[in-house]
């Protein structure tokens, strides 16, 4: 299993660690939209509250996870054929707003439920709380994660696009790079 980077394609392991982010992003997701068809006061809504708070912070420990193996798996594979430059700077920024939307959104649950007095766990660990209760504060919070968990879908969807487009339109490598079990043209 290749850690490295190679000339043509990601290592194992940032692939690996891309796809299980997706899974986990779309669990995290499917987690709140499922709560909202479920009716009040059944124990489907009940538990699937605690498993959005769950999911959302392995978000966050995933993705400091992801940071660390992209920084050591060495210079990203190379787009074949080239890109303009002005694509290359829009994948750059998407990708930079993607990992600060993976970062910011579950620190902002973090302090939600900070803000609310409630406990917060991961995995058994009781982790501490970032601001003292305060009901209004929780409020403002909720309102800024639930809009950035909103710009996450389209976010993601431009992601996806645009991989696709590359892949179908253009026809470069750029998507069979990050493929699991794929070797780039």
């Amino acid at each position: 299993m290749a850690f490295k980077n190679s000339g043509g394609r990601y290592g194992a392991w940032v692939i690996g660690l891309h796809w299980l982010m997706l899974l986990l992003l779309v669990a995290v997701y499917a987690c709140m939209e499922l709560r909202g068809l479920a009716p009040r006061g059944s124990d489907l809504r009940a538990s699937l509250k605690p498993l959005h708070f769950l999911l959302g912070l392995s978000v966050l420990a995933l993705v400091v996870l992801r940071l660390i193996v992209r920084w050591s798996a060495g210079a990203a594979p190379a787009i074949w054929p080239p890109v303009p430059a002005w694509q290359d700077r829009i994948a750059h920024l998407t990708h930079l707003a993607l990992y600060a939307f993976m970062i910011a959104t579950p620190v902002l649950g973090w302090l939600t439920l900070s803000a609310q007095g409630s406990p917060i766990t991961l995995f058994g660990l009781h982790l501490p709380a970032l601001v003292g209760p305060d009901k209004a504060l929780s409020r403002q919070l909720k309102d800024v994660h639930e809009a950035l968990a909103t710009a996450g879908y389209f976010l993601i969807g431009l992601h996806a696009a645009a991989a696709l487009a590359h892949h179908y339109i253009t026809r470069d490598n750029t998507l069979l790079r990050m493929l699991p079990g794929r070797t780039s043209r």
